[in-house]
């Protein structure tokens, strides 16, 4: 029965949206998965999408899927370069991931225009400025 599955909790693992300054150009921002447990997780699926509506019409963007074999304990890992144009859609990360043979997953979103310089902090692991989702 459904009440006899196990749902792990997913701890120390989320995602972040980081801008690299680019002197004389536009910032470049790209999306990193943190694992911040003292192990490594394994066979990491990360699947991207974003959606919304903008002046009174839907938007959708392509769902795009990352596989990342092996993100070791206390490090980062690059997703995908995201661009600033999609910011004010949902941007939607699902990650999924093997810690001893069990399977974790939880669902990331950065919610439309969450991505702006009033939420912008210093996210350590990145030594990098950018939105990190709780």
């Amino acid at each position: 029965m459904i009440r006899d599955i196990e749902i792990p909790e997913v701890k120390n693992v989320t995602v972040a949206i980081a801008r690299k300054k680019q002197t004389g150009e536009s910032d470049e921002w790209r999306v990193y998965l943190i694992n911040k447990n003292s192990f490594p997780i394994e066979n990491a699926l990360v699947t991207s999408k974003g959606y919304g509506i903008k002046d009174g019409e839907e938007q959708q963007t392509s769902t795009l899927r990352h596989f990342l074999e092996t993100v070791a304990a206390e490090s980062v890992a690059l997703v995908e370069s995201i661009d600033p144009a999609v910011f004010h859609l949902n941007n939607e990360y699902w990650v999924s991931y093997y810690i001893d043979n069990k399977i974790y997953d939880k669902r990331f979103v950065f919610v439309p225009d969450s991505i702006q310089e009033d939420n912008i902090i210093y996210i350590k692991e990145l030594e990098m400025e950018g939105i990190l989702h709780s």
